[in-house]
């Protein structure tokens, strides 16, 4: 029985599109508000809206799911700080983030090493997956 935030549900319905709400636009409105990311991923899910365009490439994107290709960083840091930062086999989505910023690279740089060493980003921020 639980209902959807108001002041996130406002920006949710002035920022989205088709009952779709990009993780990028997800973020804004959480730093915008001051909220947890997970806030905003449960009320666009009661909402029923589809969390599009993760920003570490892993879904919502058309015509796949997924844009993330298997490669491991020429920078081995990289990979030990990937391997350091995980928690029950599985690098947290938070983490991830963390890992690109400290070294500067794209997130999706992180992902695609993930991928390629067979480790799965789980917890997502929003709670997508």
């Amino acid at each position: 029985d639980e209902r959807p935030d108001p002041l996130i549900k406002e920006q949710i319905l002035k920022q989205s599109k088709k009952d779709e709400l990009a993780c990028a636009v997800a973020f804004e409105i959480a730093y915008k508000l001051g909220v947890k990311p997970s806030e905003v991923g449960k009320t666009a899910d009661l909402l029923e809206y589809r969390l599009i365009k993760c920003q570490l490439g892993l879904f919502g994107y058309k015509p796949g799911h997924s844009i993330v290709e298997a490669k491991l960083p020429e920078n081995n840091e990289i990979v030990d700080a990937i391997k350091d930062g995980m928690v029950n086999d599985r690098l947290p989505c938070k983490t991830a983030w963390e890992i690109a910023a400290r070294f500067d690279v794209h997130k999706m740089t992180i992902s695609s090493a993930c991928e390629a060493m067979s480790i799965k980003i789980k917890p997502c921020q929003l709670g997508a997956f």
